[in-house]
């Protein structure tokens, strides 16, 4: 009897698999004991991600590091010195003796109630205006002329501006000095000749305006080559077709420059004039060695006057004070003109 129940069990009770799953069906074509192995799921294949600390991460930081080191060791350091030169009344006497006389803010209250320093600070920026205007005008036009003449021409003018460009400083004046003498100058003489008699001996660093248009004069000279060159390299930039269309409109050359290069060139415009702002208004050689700031410190700018009263007049500690606070200044006109340029390309943007 039992051995009947088993039986009858066996052939009604289903056959259960590994974990109670029924079994599969085995295929005919497949050997008896081998079950099916289900298809291997392909999933994709990402690039592990690196983590903030790994090598590729700070390869950029560690190439960095050695300018960034040596920018602290040669400005930063310097300038934490001459931060704490401005607060103390260093004169000769402070120095031959080794003492540290703090005078707190008195150095920059003296100089901010100084008519001096607002007559120097005025003279500055007008002169940097006029310059930088100069500069950008003269420049953006020998740019556009570049772009005009012939292979040949265009090498001999371009020769000509890298090596005025490349003549030091102080070369470059001296032989201004040359040019512009009262008695033995190529310009006076030039002059005498074309009929200006009265310029024989004309003294150009007698006055004020004459002292000032020869240094205006050299500073043209050496900035304009920088100016001229980068337009030009950048007119090479802009398509051909786009001047072709303004020709085929019947736009004149201001209409072509207005329209296509201004616009195409705009980012370069307001770089360049970024940097010819800073490089003016920081101008030291060409105006000393004119005529050391004379005559009766006219023509003293901002750098000059710091280096007469700290070096000049040995009042080191106003020196200080007044290079800190040019720097004040420096930085007020360049956000300024900073401000000016992002609000304009704001407002472009919102037009279109």
């Amino acid at each position: 009897m039992a051995a009947q129940l088993d039986d009858a069990v066996d052939k009604t009770a289903p056959r259960t698999g590994k974990g109670g799953a029924p079994p599969a069906r085995r295929s005919p074509h497949r050997p008896a004991g081998r079950t099916p192995h289900p298809p291997a799921r392909r999933t994709p294949r990402f690039p592990a991600r690196r983590s903030p600390r790994s090598p590729a991460r700070r390869a950029p930081y560690l190439l960095l590091l050695p300018a960034l080191l040596a920018t602290a060791v040669l400005l930063g350091w310097p300038m934490v010195r001459n931060i704490l030169l401005s607060f103390q009344n260093l004169n000769m006497k402070e120095l031959i003796q080794h003492l540290t006389d703090w005078r707190g803010t008195g150095n920059y209250q003296e100089i901010l109630g100084s008519e001096q320093f607002w007559r120097v600070t005025l003279r500055t920026i007008v002169f940097t205006a006029v310059n930088v205007v100069l500069i950008m005008v003269l420049g953006v036009l020998i740019g556009l002329l570049l772009a005009r003449l012939g292979k040949k021409m265009r090498l001999t003018l371009s020769l000509a501006l890298v090596l005025a460009w490349a003549m030091p400083v102080i070369a470059a004046t001296t032989v201004f000095q040359w040019l512009f003498d009262s008695r033995y100058g190529v310009v006076n003489w030039l002059l005498d000749r074309l009929g200006w008699h009265a310029m024989a001996h004309y003294d150009w660093v007698g006055t004020q305006l004459s002292t000032f248009f020869v240094i205006t004069v050299l500073i043209v000279w050496q900035s304009l080559p920088f100016v001229a060159l980068n337009l030009y390299a950048a007119t090479t930039t802009i398509p051909k077709e786009l001047y072709e269309a303004a020709r085929m409109d019947g736009a004149g050359t201001w209409k072509v420059f207005t329209c296509v290069t201004f616009p195409f060139l705009k980012p370069f415009f307001l770089a360049t004039t970024f940097l010819e702002i800073i490089w003016v208004f920081k101008a030291f050689p060409q105006i000393f060695a004119i005529n050391e700031g004379g005559p009766d410190r006219l023509t003293e700018t901002l750098p000059i006057y710091a280096f007469t009263e700290g070096v000049g007049n040995l009042h080191f500690g106003m020196g200080a004070a007044i290079s800190l606070l040019t720097i004040v200044v420096l930085l007020a006109m360049t956000a300024y003109y900073l401000r000016l340029t992002i609000r304009q390309e704001q407002q472009e943007e919102n037009e279109l």
